[in-house]
């Protein structure tokens, strides 16, 4: 029993360390703009199975009709998918025992659901916040929040560009990369998450077939395009 006791305060001691700490280590650059990529290509990838079809322009008297475009090429679906997109990052959880860039996931971290069962199980545990807010974001995933929010507002067009002409490229490349590291401090995006006995996630294993998809998706828009002559792409609509 005497123990149990002593492992039971180490533990605690352990996640009061974890939770004093949180103000000295925000994100950084590198870990904002990965996961606004992550947050995006999730959004792009639940419309892009969309066979809706946009009416653009209006009839004219001269017999003009309206052009037509599909919705998963338009910049329609990209304004829809960038609304609110930070909002995302509050789902978002500090993993403190995962290295670096890892420690943000969704769902509840290993530390936290050790201490959720220890209170189930009738053990008082003080983290000096009432059980209530346990969930609620930290100041990690607030401050990241924050700067997706400035880091979109800044590379808006950037984005925009990269849907429109260059998404053969890996977004997380086109926009983080070449744009808001600038080829420095790139530590972050190497690494991934392999699980808890080292295997690649899904989500690792479907990037291959989502960098196909976006490549059909350019083609398709290429070709648009130039079948549209001086219209161009639905710009004017948004």
């Amino acid at each position: 029993m005497r123990d149990l006791v002593l492992l039971l305060a180490l533990l605690c001691l352990s996640c009061s360390v974890l939770l004093a700490e949180v103000d000295e280590r925000l994100p950084n650059k590198c870990e904002v703009c990965k996961y606004l990529t992550v947050e995006l290509q999730s959004a792009l990838e639940k419309s892009s199975q969309s066979k809706e079809v946009l009416e653009l322009g209006q009839v004219l008297d001269s017999g003009a009709r309206k052009r037509k475009i599909k919705y998963n090429t338009s910049e329609t679906r990209l304004a829809e998918a960038l609304d609110n997109i930070c909002e995302g990052i509050l789902e978002y959880s500090v993993h403190a025992e995962r290295p670096g860039s890892l420690r943000y996931a969704k769902g509840t971290s290993e530390t936290m659901a050790t201490l959720k069962n220890l209170v189930h199980k009738g053990v008082k545990v003080e983290l000096g916040i009432p059980y209530e807010l346990w969930d609620e974001p930290s100041v990690e995933v607030s401050d990241m929040k924050k700067q997706c929010e400035t880091m979109l507002e800044q590379y808006e067009e950037v984005v925009e560009g990269w849907y429109l002409h260059h998404q053969d490229q890996r977004l997380e490349s086109f926009l983080c990369e070449k744009h808001v590291l600038q080829g420095t401090e790139l530590e972050c995006l190497r690494e991934e998450w392999k699980g808890l006995h080292g295997k690649k996630t899904s989500e690792g294993r479907s990037e291959k077939k989502r960098r196909k998809k976006t490549t059909e998706e350019t083609e398709e828009r290429r070709e648009e395009q130039s079948g549209g002559g001086a219209a161009g792409h639905d710009a004017g609509e948004l």
